[in-house]
């Protein structure tokens, strides 16, 4: 701004107007004067993804495939529920980690998503469904494409822009960041004084199994990444968060869950349960109902244990589906349980 000849404080007055207003026609910009307005809607775009297609599901979630601005494309998912809605949004284009339950592992690693594109997602899909201008409670999870802590730099700068009071303005207990085990940046993010919830993707009940599902654990030891959990400093308010995803006869019986109790026990934390998203070129098999809820009730004597609703499976938009699958590849049938 200052190479305009414009002082300084009009920076912050556009970006007052795209993060916290939601503008972004320079034109509406109403805090500039006219002539400032006039200039920079001649000269300049507000750079946000593209919305390249947009999937509905029959529950009412949105996947949205964003263009970005070197062509490459990246995922967003809105699960509207009730009064409340939550944005899953993508850290990088792809994922370099390779669970083998997972879709977005197949893609690979194409690159780091900057801060404005992570932060983009969001502005993209509010100004999309009108989302904060109707009194509606709205949560942020990095649970996209990426492995979040691969990028935290950027990620670190995007939390900032999205919890700003003057900025897009939510609260901290509305963003969480899901990694699958990157053990030196989790004790990184814990000393950051501005950062997101943690969530952890478990997965597994020990050593062993996890480095069969995720090949991550060869590098970062389950003992070292319980160790980082234990360390980590907690707000107040906050709780540690297991994801577990449910893998029929591999990773789902009763001898699991106990061991899943020991390996938390004395954490302050909560357990998320995902039975397998089904996707082409997955090995695994869904777990029944039943399976589930007696996984669950065996956890729950240690801790609190939730059985995460699945979303958006009809249009590959669920946990572990994202591989920016198109309208003309065939859609996973709901499996009976």
């Amino acid at each position: 701004m200052l190479g305009t000849g414009q002082r300084a404080y009009r920076a912050k007055q556009i970006y007052e107007a795209v993060y916290c207003a939601q503008t972004y026609d320079f034109s509406k910009m109403l805090t500039l004067p006219a002539r400032m307005r006039e200039e920079l809607a001649g000269k300049l775009a507000i750079g946000l993804p593209e919305v390249a297609q947009r999937y509905e599901s029959s529950d009412e979630t949105l996947r949205y495939l964003l263009r970005l601005d070197d062509g490459r494309t990246v995922e967003t998912v809105l699960m509207p529920e009730g009064e409340r809605d939550t944005i899953c949004i993508s850290s990088q284009v792809g994922c370099p980690v390779d669970c083998k339950f997972c879709m977005t592992a197949l893609l690979g690693l194409e690159r780091n998503l900057t801060a404005g594109e992570i932060v983009g997602q969001v502005l993209v899909v509010a100004r999309d469904n009108d989302l904060r201008k109707d009194g509606g409670r709205l949560n942020i999870v990095m649970m996209g494409q990426g492995e979040p802590l691969l990028n935290l730099a950027n990620v670190l700068k995007a939390t900032r822009i999205l919890l700003d009071p003057g900025g897009f303005a939510l609260s901290p207990r509305r963003i969480t960041v899901s990694t699958a085990g990157i053990v030196p940046a989790i004790a990184q993010l814990g000393q950051e004084a501005v950062r997101p919830k943690l969530a952890v993707s478990l997965n597994a009940s020990n050593e062993e199994s996890r480095r069969e599902l995720m090949p991550i654990t060869r590098k970062y030891h389950l003992k070292d990444l319980m160790d980082a959990c234990r360390a980590y400093p907690l707000r107040p308010w906050e709780k540690l968060t297991f994801e577990y995803v449910l893998l029929k006869g591999v990773n789902d019986s009763d001898a699991d869950a106990r061991r899943v109790v020991k390996l938390l026990a004395n954490l302050n934390c909560k357990v998320n349960l995902i039975a397998l998203n089904p996707g082409p070129e997955i090995p695994y098999r869904t777990p029944d109902a039943e399976r589930v809820a007696g996984f669950q009730q065996i956890v729950r004597r240690g801790m609190p244990c939730f059985v995460r609703k699945p979303r958006g499976l009809d249009i590959y938009a669920a946990c572990g589906q994202l591989k920016r699958s198109t309208a003309g590849e065939p859609l996973v049938r709901l499996q009976p349980q």
